[in-house]
């Protein structure tokens, strides 16, 4: 895995490519870019025919040790696997500690191990038994156990000093057995950066992840709702000057397009994109503009779409933009009563399946009668307008035009704040 920079812009910015993925290595991924999200391999509600009607989605794919440990015995059983397990082909495995989407209990953590939570509740794992499910699974690169339990507001300087601690002795012991197993031969290892929202501890946590032998880093205990922005991006800077130029930097649990504007800026690559399932679970659709086109007409067209979208979330309650699981103002909620005669596709100019086919009366109706095409074609199009936002980011930064997307991105913001006061 090598991390190849074209650019380094705005202060913080990296734009480049990820090269060298897979066992093969002839896989690669764009940064700033996000991973494929899955439950045990399937994006949710999607079959592989469907999802692969979507064009440039991510060569990685993100599976969760919370959906796998308990399936643990089945997959040993069958030795070849979970690639191969779930029919994924020609795809990069990356294998991480918790689902992003879904947030784990707290208290659960010693000096040994950590918890993880499936579908039958609580399993723990030592540095023994989460090295036998990386040897199971055998992704193409893992996250290395970590003590991630210090992202509450309250937590003690003594406890996030600990997380920190016992997160890096988990990644030496895990490097150990890495090294010594032939069946992790040729796969990657990322280190997890700790600290809370303790500067001393961020920077010491990094400094000392960075003298082990990783291909890259995982920023925990930063999601959403977790710590302010301006927070984290203070944080985010100071981590990112402790480590190396060339090894990627993955955040953890957040997905929000304004808040992965902002730690781009502060010189993060890769995201998870756990963000379109759960506006997909509200039952609501990505609606945000992303185009950085110089057309004047086409630009003024959308500034007035961009405003009739804005009164829409507005009134659809207020919106909670610290909360993981309430409805943000980039999209638009279709239970809502005023689209049941509305026949505009989801996002004039989107070349989605549903966007294509259908209009936001049809996907109100699939909702208010609970029809499972509902999830279907609103993750069609969430997944496709999220990882389109993706690539506008790339086009953004390398042609000087970041700010343009800012405003563009967060121009339903501004509207709504001003609307509101």
């Amino acid at each position: 895995m090598k991390l190849e920079l074209s650019r380094v812009v705005q202060g913080g910015s990296r734009l480049g490519v990820l090269k060298g993925l897979g066992r093969t290595g002839q896989h690669s991924l764009e940064v700033p870019g996000c991973l494929l999200y899955t439950h045990l391999g399937t994006v949710p509600h999607l079959t592989q025919d469907t999802l692969h009607t979507l064009s440039k989605l991510p060569s990685v794919t993100q599976v969760t040790l919370s959906n796998i440990a308990e399936h643990q015995e089945v997959l040993e059983e069958f030795k070849d696997g979970f690639r191969k397990f779930a029919g994924l082909h020609d795809t990069v495995l990356y294998c991480s500690l918790h689902d992003p989407a879904i947030p784990c209990p707290t208290g659960y953590t010693t000096n040994k191990t950590v918890s993880v939570w499936g579908s039958g509740g609580r399993i723990e794992l030592t540095v023994a038994k989460f090295m036998a499910l990386q040897r199971t699974v055998q992704p193409d690169w893992y996250q290395s156990m970590a003590d991630g339990e210090t992202w509450q507001n309250n937590t003690s300087r003594k406890r996030v000093r600990k997380s920190v601690d016992r997160t890096l002795a988990h990644l030496d012991e895990c490097l150990l057995v890495h090294q010594k197993s032939q069946e992790l031969k040729g796969v990657e290892v990322f280190g997890v950066v700790e600290g809370g929202d303790i500067l001393e501890e961020r920077v010491r946590s990094a400094r000392e992840t960075a003298k082990r032998p990783v291909a890259g880093f995982c920023l925990d205990g930063l999601r959403t709702g977790a710590v302010d922005q301006a927070l984290r991006t203070q944080l985010i800077t100071a981590v990112t000057k402790e480590l190396p130029e060339d090894k990627p930097r993955l955040l953890q649990g957040v997905g929000r397009p304004d808040e992965v504007l902002a730690c781009v800026e502060a010189g993060l690559d890769l995201f998870e994109s756990f963000f379109p399932f759960q506006v997909t679970e509200r039952g609501c659709a990505l609606c945000f503009s992303f185009d950085i086109s110089p057309d004047p007409e086409c630009a003024v067209l959308e500034m007035d779409e961009e405003k009739e979208t804005v009164g829409a979330t507005q009134q659809n309650g207020d919106l909670n933009l610290g909360d993981q699981t309430q409805m943000t103002s980039f999209e638009i909620n279709l239970k809502d009563k005023r689209y049941q005669d509305d026949f505009r596709p989801l996002v004039e100019g989107c070349g989605c399946y549903c966007c294509k086919n259908h209009q936001r009366a049809y996907l109100h109706h699939l909702l208010v009668t609970n029809e499972l095409l509902a999830g279907v074609l609103l993750m069609i199009h969430n997944t496709a307008h999220y990882h389109g936002f993706f690539a506008a980011l790339r086009e953004a930064l390398a042609s000087d035009k970041l700010d343009l997307l800012k405003r563009r991105v967060l121009g339903e913001r501004g509207g709504q704040t001003e609307g509101k006061d």
